[in-house]
């Protein structure tokens, strides 16, 4: 068990660290997360994961509002995140796009709607920053619907093992730059979160999981 959450060792940056280095890098964002757009095929995973979105939408840790192009037509969104000045990109992205998203700013860890809030709870590449990922998904849970889906999207270790052991290596300083973990599992972290995993998928030599959940108290959706 690591700190915050399962995979890796190392601690986590608290909650106003993570803020101060997302608002400080929030202009150059999407340019530095280009290189792995590219190489670990997110783009197309963030369109697929999304599409699966329906009804009343949260998205947790929106950050620059990548996801928002892919949303089905009627979804009703709402979007969170720690970092104000991402949350301003959001909402000029959603201007350009012509898409109505309620950006509010929130910790993940503390959601702050009722219960069975939402028919779908979205997060993307952001399991790796928060710093008590299961306590997250828990409140992921929550306030996700009977019924409802979980849908995750994040690198996790690779189960090549000697991929894993670089990215644990590589881990304690890019949490220290970028608070972000490269090894977590989010799979056994929904798990942990007592969220029922209903479907995974991993891409590119086992670094990208796709994870659909859902809270323990409702049936799968058709």
């Amino acid at each position: 068990m690591a700190w915050g959450g399962v995979g890796g060792g190392t601690r986590p940056l608290d909650a106003q660290g993570i803020r101060r280095i997302y608002d400080r890098l929030a202009r150059l964002y999407d340019f530095l997360e280009l290189p792995s757009e590219v190489l670990l095929g997110l783009r197309r995973c963030r369109r697929e994961l999304v599409a699966k979105a329906r009804g009343d939408v949260l998205e947790v840790g929106i950050g620059t509002g990548k996801n928002l192009p892919y949303y089905p037509p009627g979804c009703r969104l709402t979007g969170v995140d720690l970092s104000p000045a991402m949350l301003e990109r959001a909402a000029r992205r959603a201007a350009r796009l012509g898409r109505t998203v309620v950006l509010l700013p929130m910790d993940a860890e503390r959601l702050e709607f009722p219960d069975r809030s939402f028919d779908t709870v979205l997060s993307t590449l952001s399991l790796c920053t928060i710093p008590d990922p299961v306590r997250a998904l828990r409140e992921m849970g929550r306030v996700c619907r009977p019924g409802g889906r979980i849908l995750l999207l994040d690198h996790v270790r690779s189960r090549v093992p000697w991929i894993g052991r670089l990215q644990d290596r590589l881990t304690p300083g890019n949490v220290r730059r970028l608070g972000c973990h490269l090894n977590r599992d989010s799979e056994a972290l929904a798990r942990a979160a007592g969220l029922e995993v209903r479907r995974v998928r991993r891409h590119r030599l086992g670094i990208v999981a796709l994870v659909e959940a859902g809270p323990a108290w409702g049936p799968a959706p058709g």
